[in-house]
């Protein structure tokens, strides 16, 4: 979701360079600027679909848009180990709630014979 400013400005100062396949579309200013460390480069930004939050861009084009490869890392290319990309849950019904937590019903295993509630002395 962009405001009307955002987009003037992705309109006359951005190029596309490329889109996640989610649809969230990446984009790179046409000019160096000077940022940060007074060093020049190229400004990055990424349009979001309505709703999200930063936690929704994927590892490849994270590290994008954050300076740290020339260009975005191709799913291809990534290890067997990784897992999959998901983003962050927190706050929604997709949330992750350990047993016995009060979203997920309060109801905890009752304690095993080993434990002793403390009581302070009085």
């Amino acid at each position: 979701m962009t405001t009307f400013g955002t987009r003037l400005h992705t309109m006359f100062k951005g190029r596309l360079v490329g889109k996640d396949a989610d649809g969230r579309s990446y984009y790179e200013s046409r000019k160096q600027n000077r940022l940060g460390g007074g060093e020049l480069r190229h400004e990055r930004w990424v349009i979001y679909k309505k709703g999200e939050d930063p936690s929704a861009v994927p590892p490849e084009w994270w590290v994008w848009l954050h300076h740290g490869a020339d260009a975005a890392v191709p799913v291809s290319k990534r290890h067997p180990w990784q897992a999959p990309y998901h983003a962050n849950a927190t706050g929604t019904a997709k949330a992750y709630h350990p047993q016995g937590s009060d979203y997920d019903g309060g109801k905890r295993a009752r304690a095993t014979g080993d434990y002793e509630s403390w009581s302070p002395e009085e």
